[in-house]
């Protein structure tokens, strides 16, 4: 056997998985997720997921993708090669927002796609639940928290107790 992974509890129906995502937050517990068939609403607040980091991220991406445009556009027309073109000033910045514009979208594009790359710990080829012939039925019709090994406050006999008590029908121990 390899190494622990952590546990996969089931749930019965989203109700009780809402209940139980509030009561894992409550406990302390940090590395761990809760997996669905469709969306629960409000899920990702009984989860306790705070605000994200990605729309941060594209906004420095664009800002900088943007400024360089710029910085560029000035640089190349009156540092290194500057021409005089229709009486024009050497520094005549309207002509230089389309660019500036479109880089900073693209930019944007960029940042938020790494942003969210990174924070997601993407790409991740191969995820240990995949292991659980339980874990199939996610995408169907069954409910479940993982609760990794990880955690700080992970610990084998406690952590499945917790689970039995907060309405688990079904815990398994998953290995990597």
């Amino acid at each position: 056997m390899g190494r622990t992974y952590g546990y996969l509890a089931e749930f019965s129906n989203p109700g009780t998985l809402y209940r139980a995502c509030e009561r894992v937050r409550d406990a302390g517990y940090r590395d761990w997720d809760s997996f669905t068939p469709f969306p629960v609403h409000g899920i990702e607040k009984a989860m306790g997921f705070s605000w994200s980091k990605v729309p941060w991220i594209s906004l420095v991406f664009g800002l900088s993708g943007a400024a360089a445009a710029f910085a560029g556009q000035v640089w190349v027309s009156t540092v290194a090669s500057p021409l005089v073109i229709s009486a024009k000033p050497l520094l005549s910045w309207q002509a230089y927002i389309p660019v500036t514009f479109e880089v900073g979208v693209l930019a944007t594009a960029i940042g938020t796609l790494l942003g969210m790359f990174i924070l997601n710990g993407l790409p991740r080829l191969n995820h240990p639940l995949f292991t659980s012939t339980a874990f199939e039925r996610c995408s169907d019709d069954a409910f479940f928290i993982g609760i990794e090994a990880t955690d700080a406050k992970f610990d084998a006999e406690a952590t499945k107790a917790f689970l039995e008590e907060i309405g688990a029908t079904h815990i398994e121990m998953v290995e990597e």
